[in-house]
């Protein structure tokens, strides 16, 4: 996966932040339109061909994060329209990826290649074990038969100069259920029939050419004409953010939210229910039980691993909970679950209770576009104090821990955490779904998966690093002040 820190990254939260401000401000529509001109200027050093192709891919960008799907894209349309459209619509629709066709950069098929590092040494160990002979030596290097290469990378493993590498297709690589092929013109297409939307695909994307559809300016609308409403923010949004419990609160309050809360309540619930339903399930005598909360995982067990679907914690994910709870409280107003997560906006479609979903990002440009510094906000007091256990659901295995602890007979559990959904992940899942469906006793009877190595902490629509959102997330799990 590509560094956080990269220029694709910095152009989206950019755009956001102009969105943001001038929706504010009451001239989106007005001003939208010179955007690309304002971060493109005429005389700079383009990325592409020129600067006009740079504004033509960029003003793509603007509109996916107004929520629009790219593969609508009309160019009769202006942005003032696409801008109208955003702030006239009921809901924003899905899918909640796009692709925008003009700025990837249609790579070449996945293969190997022999470097300049290459001795030509009289082992030849790459010529050797290559399956198909496709391997020779020219001029003092080895040399690879593209036509006759099935890329099983046998050559890489074997040789002694590392002088063999590979080169993917980033998108294609990173997606672990093969969801993004090429199309006629050797452009990166998504099959959202196949797709989880664990998000993979935005985060390693170099070029940013796989976009999150944005509801940043649905929220500030509903916020803007006096609606009331709430944020329930995720405990992964809480570390990304050097904030001690309360600042956070008081950062949506200034930002114009009508109430606040926590999901790590919800999280609470999940873990409790979970822990009744582990118990229930392993009396009745099943042999396994995986958890829920995670739903690009629940989406790849319904598309690929059917077989394990009777082993899926029935128990609804903390923000099913939190939304329930905060509409009891509040019936008319507008949830707005904030996380990290792509797959929670599939989610939040299917849930009722949840009206809209922002990213980190999202949240992140809308106190930026207010002026609001998190960190020196001065705490909210809340009526309700979740557990350290629920806050830790963010970070790998967190979950399991907190099933754990709530058990009469935590001996019992045999806990498999799989750190990440990528293809290795899916086939350990798979492993599982026969072992399943053969009745075959597994060596764990608890198996937590999160789709995003590290945990939600590490989600495609974070802001902070994994490591430095861990520690963050530590210390506030622990309320503890941030340094």
């Amino acid at each position: 996966m590509l560094n956080i820190n990269n220029k694709a990254t910095e152009i989206k939260r950019e755009i956001l932040i102009h969105i943001a401000r001038y929706q504010l401000a009451g001239t989106l529509e007005k001003k939208l339109y010179a955007l690309p001109r304002k971060m493109v200027p005429l005389h700079g050093i383009p990325f592409r061909c020129c600067v006009h192709h740079d504004r033509e891919i960029l003003s793509q960008r603007i509109i996916a994060r107004l929520g629009h799907s790219i593969e609508d894209y009309d160019e009769e349309k202006q942005l003032s329209d696409y801008a109208t459209e955003a702030l006239e619509r009921e809901k924003p629709t899905e899918p909640m990826l796009t692709v925008i066709d003009e700025a990837c950069n249609g790579c070449i098929r996945a293969c190997y290649m022999v470097t300049s590092a290459c001795q030509a040494c009289i082992a030849r160990p790459c010529m050797t074990n290559c399956p198909k002979q496709c391997i020779h030596i020219r001029k003092g290097r080895a040399l690879i038969d593209d036509t006759q290469c099935v890329n099983c990378g046998i050559c890489q493993k074997n040789c002694p100069f590392h002088a063999i590498i590979k080169i993917p297709v980033p998108c294609e690589e990173a997606c672990p259920v093969n969801a993004i092929t090429k199309d006629e013109n050797g452009k990166e297409t998504i099959d959202y029939s196949k797709c989880i939307f664990c998000g993979a695909c935005i985060r390693s994307c170099p070029f940013g050419a796989m976009v999150d559809k944005g509801q940043l300016v649905d929220v500030i609308r509903h916020i803007m004409e006096g609606k009331k409403v709430v944020a329930l923010y995720a405990p992964a949004i809480a570390a990304q953010f050097r904030a001690a419990p309360g600042q956070l609160d008081a950062a949506f309050i200034l930002a114009g939210f009508h109430q606040t809360f926590e999901v790590a309540l919800g999280a609470d619930i999940t873990a409790a229910k979970e822990a009744i339903e582990f118990e229930e399930r392993m009396e009745r005598g099943d042999t396994l039980m995986t958890t829920s909360c995670c739903p690009a995982y629940v989406r790849a067990i319904e598309i690929y691993v059917p077989e394990l679907l009777p082993f899926i914690s029935e128990t609804r994910s903390p923000m099913h909970y939190s939304a329930e709870q905060v509409k009891q409280e509040f019936p008319d107003c507008i949830s707005v679950f904030v996380g990290p997560c792509l797959a929670k906006r599939k989610e939040g479609f299917d849930d009722r209770h949840v009206d809209y979903v922002l990213s980190a990002e999202e949240i992140g440009a809308l106190f930026v576009a207010r002026e609001i510094d998190v960190a020196t906000c001065e705490p909210v007091p809340s009526p309700h104090q979740p557990t350290s256990g629920a806050r830790y659901f963010a970070r790998s295995g967190g979950v399991a821990q907190a099933v754990q602890n709530r058990l009469a007979h935590p001996e019992k559990l045999k806990v498999r955490v799989i750190n990440g959904l990528d293809k290795a992940g899916m086939k350990a899942l798979q492993s599982y779904g026969r072992a399943a469906s053969e009745h075959k006793e597994t060596h764990a009877n608890l198996v937590e998966v999160m789709a995003c190595s590290g945990g939600c902490i590490n989600g495609p629509l974070v802001l902070t690093n994994p490591k430095t959102a861990g520690n963050q997330l530590q210390k506030y799990a622990e309320n503890r002040p941030q340094t």
